[in-house]
């Protein structure tokens, strides 16, 4: 299941943003993959040491967290520190599958589910696509500033060369609550229609149906 989400981050909120991100420091993208990502990725990467990467992560974190269709789509259990990229001509990352397990010592999870957050207008540079293999053919996605895209990280993935100007985007990686695509996929739609009907009929039977039905399958899919 690929979803986009638009407006997770709002217009003021990225400009301060993007201001933070002029005199950031960055680093080596490839010094936070795995041995095969490491080989086909190039793209630098807010210095993960310094103060400013906590607050960027901070930010995109809560707006993440107070946006409803990333919470369905992903059923969050354990969440990493986003990373803040970047990419500029001749930059990019070669397809890849996302490492199955994330963390430091003491702190490792699993990952399910990859979200990328878009943190400038797709008109500020050439090229630079997330492209996804999906069941249904390769997706390319190149959303507008403040919009999420929500992947399988088990999907093969790649960001695609950027020909001019700059690409920044946030990335994060999720353990879900439920390890099975399918069955997020099942739940995600289940998930909208449920809160369609809470907000649009509340009281009737077939809503209440609907929401024990969703609260009970996410009981029995659930692996906390």
């Amino acid at each position: 299941m690929l979803i986009t989400i638009d407006s997770v981050i709002d217009a003021q909120q990225l400009e301060i943003l993007n201001q933070a991100l002029e005199n950031a420091p960055f680093v080596d993208g490839r010094l936070s993959a795995g041995k095969a990502a490491s080989r086909v990725k190039n793209n630098l990467e807010v210095n993960p040491e310094e103060q400013i990467a906590t607050d960027l992560a901070t930010v995109v974190m809560a707006n993440l967290y107070n946006t409803e269709a990333f919470k369905l789509a992903a059923l969050p259990y354990r969440v990493s520190t986003p990373i803040v990229a970047r990419y500029t001509p001749g930059m990019h990352y070669g397809e890849h599958i996302d490492d199955p397990v994330m963390g430091a010592e003491g702190q490792r999870f699993r990952c399910d589910v990859a979200t990328t957050v878009f943190l400038n207008e797709p008109d500020q540079y050439e090229g630079g696509e997330l492209v996804v293999r999906t069941s249904f053919g390769e997706k390319r996605v190149k959303l507008a500033a403040g919009s999420a895209v929500v992947y399988p990280a088990s999907s093969l993935h790649q960001v695609a060369d950027v020909t001019s100007g700059t690409r920044l985007v946030a990335v994060t990686w999720i353990q879900s609550m439920v390890r099975d695509p399918a069955k997020r996929e099942i739940l995600y739609e289940l998930g909208l229609a449920r809160e369609g009907m809470l907000d649009n009929d509340p009281d009737s039977e077939t809503t209440k149906q609907i929401d024990h039905s969703y609260t009970n399958l996410v009981r029995m899919w659930a692996d906390v």
